[in-house]
């Protein structure tokens, strides 16, 4: 019979799909590239505070990692859909390479200042959107539709083990034995990252009349990514909640700290369990997501997020006792990954080639532009009422969550999808 032009003999297998080395690549490429940001998220700022005292300004270099989804994210979620997305993964590696290798430089020769801190940290930031969105958005060219939840869970886990366990704890190993090391073995890491993408196989440029954006302003093309994302029933609630999911996680990084030392009275050693805990949780929703997608659904699954992003937000409201939180992070911690595991496989069957880039770079806006938020207002709320009643309200925000969940996200709504 002929299959794309070529004579196949029946009961003959085929020539091996090329592409089924790619999930390995987008989980080692991910793996890499979230260790080295997670130890530089523990070394910026241990950096800058060796070199200042003052808060605002330690806190004005980590902020330098993050702005740019604000800021940024959604224009960037066009070039995504213009050009070759591969290549933009090399170009945000080259950018990361010449702020590591910048800092490296003045680090050898004594000179390293905040302003170079903050320098490198936008670059690093902007390199972390660019690469994030494109990353996600070349998924579906990548790896055929049968296996993207599985790469998608992969690529989750790795992010949860960079930037949650290994980078923190590597990055204060490094930064120990020496500030050049450290900053030289993050570089080497995104060096690897972008050498392994050579064996990607496929093509990776968005589909439709110039690579996905034809005609017509930047702004316009925004708006066309915001427009699917608002139409779409499902994707319009998945935003929207996860926006409050995102808010109340800010809240709770930004505010447990105080309330672990102030009310539950616990010292580093047993706050760090807590947080352990969190990760532990990620990485566990990581292995198990499609056991779990098998035996409840996905709309169960997501819905089990819900519940346990309330019970994060409800047990340090309802109790001091240092392992009930810590099972409340476990539990918030799995479903985070259930959720953002399942929420891109929808996301990657249900928008459009070309405007995958704008819709990811607009979801995330959602949910990276939540957490600051969120940390902002459970501090003022922490301020005028306790710790306590923050996160009771924090609790109750999240709860409310599950009636427009279950109302929008339907199993009539995914059946398509799934």
């Amino acid at each position: 019979m002929k299959v794309d032009g070529r004579t196949r003999i029946e009961g003959v297998a085929g020539p091996p799909d090329p592409r089924r080395r790619n999930t390995a690549v987008l989980v080692g490429f991910t793996a890499a590239t979230n260790l080295a940001d997670g130890v530089l998220k523990t070394a910026l700022p241990l950096l800058a505070a060796q070199l200042t005292e003052s808060p605002a300004q330690v806190t004005a270099v980590s902020l330098t990692l993050t702005l740019p989804w604000l800021l940024l994210a959604l224009h960037i979620g066009v070039l995504v859909d213009r050009f070759d997305r591969r290549l933009l993964l090399w170009a945000a590696n080259g950018m990361r390479l010449a702020a590591m290798g910048a800092l490296t430089a003045s680090a050898v020769a004594g000179g390293l200042t905040l302003g170079r801190l903050l320098a490198a940290g936008v670059v690093l930031g902007v390199a972390d959107v660019l690469a994030a969105t494109a990353a996600s958005a070349l998924v579906p060219a990548a790896v055929p539709a049968a296996g993207r939840e599985r790469a998608n869970a992969w690529m989750v886990g790795a992010e949860t083990v960079g930037q949650e366990f290994a980078g923190p704890f590597v990055g204060g190993l490094l930064l120990a034995a020496g500030t050049s090391l450290a900053l030289g073995a993050t570089g080497a890491a995104y060096a690897v990252a972008a050498l392994s993408l050579f064996l990607l196989a496929g093509r990776f440029r968005a589909a439709g009349p110039a690579g996905g954006v034809g005609p017509g302003s930047v702004n316009g093309r925004v708006v066309e990514g915001l427009r699917l994302l608002w139409r779409d029933r499902v994707l319009r609630t998945l935003s929207l909640l996860v926006a409050v999911l995102s808010a109340g996680w800010g809240g709770w990084l930004a505010l447990m700290p105080l309330h672990a030392q102030q009310v539950m009275g616990v010292g580093p050693e047993r706050y760090g369990v807590v947080l352990s805990a969190l990760g532990v949780g990620g990485l566990a929703g990581a292995l198990v997501v499609t056991r779990v997608n098998r035996l409840l659904g996905v709309r169960w699954a997501m819905f089990a997020d819900l519940v346990g992003t309330a019970a994060m937000m409800a047990l340090p409201a309802l109790t001091g006792s240092v392992w009930a939180v810590a099972v409340g992070a476990l539990l918030g911690g799995a479903g985070g990954t259930l959720w953002s595991v399942n929420a891109r496989t929808i996301a990657q069957r249900a928008v459009p080639d070309e405007l995958l880039g704008r819709y990811n770079a607009a979801a995330r806006l959602f949910s990276f532009g939540a957490m600051p938020l969120g940390a902002a207002l459970m501090g003022l709320l922490a301020e005028a009422v306790g710790t306590r009643p923050a996160f009771a309200v924090f609790a109750v925000a999240t709860a409310a969550t599950l009636v427009p969940y279950l109302r929008n996200v339907t199993a009539a709504a995914l059946r398509p999808l799934a």
